[in-house]
C-alpha cells in the first residue's frame, strides 16, 4: 500500500517538475522573440555569423500579427507607399538605402526610405500661372484651343504666358529635318555628342546604335527618343549649330515671336515659347504628312545594328478610338511640368489644342478629355480668358 502511494507520488511529483521546467523554457523563448525586430533592421550582414544564442535572438516577433516574412513585410510596405502616392503623383526623387539583417541563420535585404526630395517648382508654379481659375478646373496652368479652320479661340487660360516647352521642342527639330531635303535612308550613328549631360536622362538608344534618319524621326516624335532628335540635329548640314539656328529662323518665319530655342531635344528650361505660338507651330507642323504619320503612331521596332527595340506611343489617347487625332506631341521636364499639344477633329471640327505644365503625371490626358467634353456639350460653359490677356505674357 505504502509502495504504490510512493509510486503515484513520485509520477506526480516528476510531472510537476516537467511542467515546471517546460513554462520555464517558454518563458525563456517567448522573452527572445520579444525583441523588436527594428533592432535587427540596423544589424549588418556581417554580423551574422554570430552564436547560435545571437541568431536566436534575431527571430521576428512573437505576436501573431507579425508572424510574417520579411519579404511579405517589404511588399507591403511598398505597396501602402504605391497606395498613397497615387497614379496621378508628381514624379519626384526620392533616395533609399539597403539594409541587411539576419533571422534564423538567413539574410534578409529590404530597402528603406531614408530622404524625400519633392520636385522643384515648374516656371509656371513660380509664376503663380496655377493660381488662374477656370471653369474646367484643369489641372494645366496654361490651356488653348482653336478652331484650326477659322482660327476662333474656343478656351484660353494664359495662353500668352512664356513658359518652358520640354519635347514639344520636337515637332520643330522633324520640320527642321524634313525642310532639310536630306536623304531619309542616310544611316545615322549615336555618339557621345547625343548624349544628354545636362538632366542626365537615360536612353535605349545606347552609343554606337545606327538608324536611318527616317527611323530616327520616327522614334523622336513617337516614344520622344531625345538621342535620336540630337543624332539628327548633328548630321545637319553645317552640324548641330546651324540645326539650332534654322529652328530659330523657323519659328521667326512662322511669326512665333515668344519662342526660342538652344536644343533640338527640349531637356533644357531654355526652350520657350507660348500657347499662342505653339497653336501656329502645331499648324505648321500638321501640313508635313510624315510628321502626322510618326507623331499618331502606336507603336514602333526599329534595328540598330545591334539588337532591335520595340518604342510605343508617349501619348495614350492615340490608343483610344474614341479619339480623331491627327498630329500630337508630349513633353516633360520638371521646369516644364507634363505638356501636351494635339490637332484633333471633334464633331467633324478640327482643333488645335495646347496644354502646358499640368501638375500631374496623366493629368494632361485627362484635361484634354475634359475639354473635348465640354466642346462635346456645345462649349456652353463660361470661358475663361487668361490672367494676362492684355499684356505681353510672363
Amino acid at each position: 500500500m505504502k509502495t504504490d502511494m510512493f509510486s503515484s507520488l513520485k509520477v506526480i511529483h516528476g510531472a510537476a517538475r516537467s511542467t515546471a521546467l517546460s513554462v520555464a523554457a517558454s518563458m525563456v523563448i517567448a522573452a527572445a522573440f520579444a525583441t523588436p525586430v527594428i533592432t535587427f533592421a540596423a544589424t549588418p550582414a556581417t554580423t551574422a555569423k554570430t552564436s547560435k544564442h545571437a541568431k536566436a535572438a534575431k527571430k521576428p516577433a512573437a505576436a501573431p500579427a507579425d508572424k510574417v516574412s520579411s519579404k511579405k513585410a517589404a511588399n507591403g510596405a511598398a505597396a501602402n507607399v504605391a497606395a498613397a502616392a497615387g497614379d496621378d503623383a508628381p514624379r519626384t526623387s526620392v533616395k533609399r538605402k539597403r539594409v541587411t539583417y539576419s533571422s534564423n541563420g538567413r539574410h534578409h535585404s529590404v530597402m528603406r526610405r531614408v530622404a524625400y526630395e519633392p520636385r522643384p517648382p515648374t516656371v509656371g508654379q513660380a509664376f503663380g500661372l496655377h493660381d488662374t481659375p477656370d471653369a474646367l478646373m484643369l489641372r494645366s496652368s496654361v490651356a488653348y484651343v482653336i478652331d484650326q479652320n477659322t482660327g476662333e479661340s474656343l478656351f484660353d487660360k494664359n495662353s500668352r504666358a512664356v513658359v518652358p516647352i520640354a519635347s514639344i521642342t520636337k515637332l520643330m527639330t522633324a520640320m527642321v529635318v524634313l525642310d532639310s531635303k536630306e536623304p531619309m535612308t542616310d544611316q545615322i550613328e549615336v555618339t557621345d555628342e547625343d548624349r544628354d549631360y545636362e538632366k542626365n536622362t537615360g536612353s535605349r538608344l545606347s552609343v554606337g546604335s545606327v538608324l536611318s534618319r527616317e527611323d530616327m524621326l520616327h522614334i523622336a516624335l513617337m516614344a520622344s527618343e531625345n538621342r535620336a532628335a540630337a543624332a539628327m540635329s548633328r548630321y545637319f548640314p553645317g552640324g548641330r549649330p546651324a540645326f539650332l539656328a534654322a529652328m530659330n529662323a523657323k519659328a521667326k518665319q512662322l511669326g512665333m515671336t515668344d519662342t526660342h530655342f538652344e536644343n533640338p531635344t527640349g531637356l533644357t528650361s531654355q526652350n520657350v515659347s507660348s500657347a499662342r505660338d505653339l497653336v501656329k507651330m502645331v499648324n505648321a507642323a500638321y501640313q508635313y504628312p510624315m510628321i502626322r504619320k510618326f507623331s499618331t503612331d502606336h507603336s514602333y521596332e526599329v534595328y540598330t545594328g545591334k539588337r532591335s527595340l520595340a518604342y510605343n506611343s508617349t501619348n495614350a489617347l492615340v490608343r483610344n478610338p474614341t479619339w480623331d487625332i491627327g498630329l500630337q506631341k508630349t513633353g516633360f521636364i520638371n521646369e516644364a511640368g507634363e505638356c501636351l499639344v494635339m490637332q484633333a477633329t471633334i464633331h467633324g471640327r478640327p482643333m488645335i489644342i495646347v496644354l502646358l505644365d499640368s501638375s500631374g503625371k496623366y493629368s494632361r490626358f485627362a484635361d484634354a478629355t475634359r475639354l473635348r467634353t465640354w466642346l462635346d456639350n456645345g462649349g456652353d460653359q463660361p470661358r475663361i480668358t487668361s490672367a494676362d490677356a492684355s499684356g505681353a505674357g510672363t
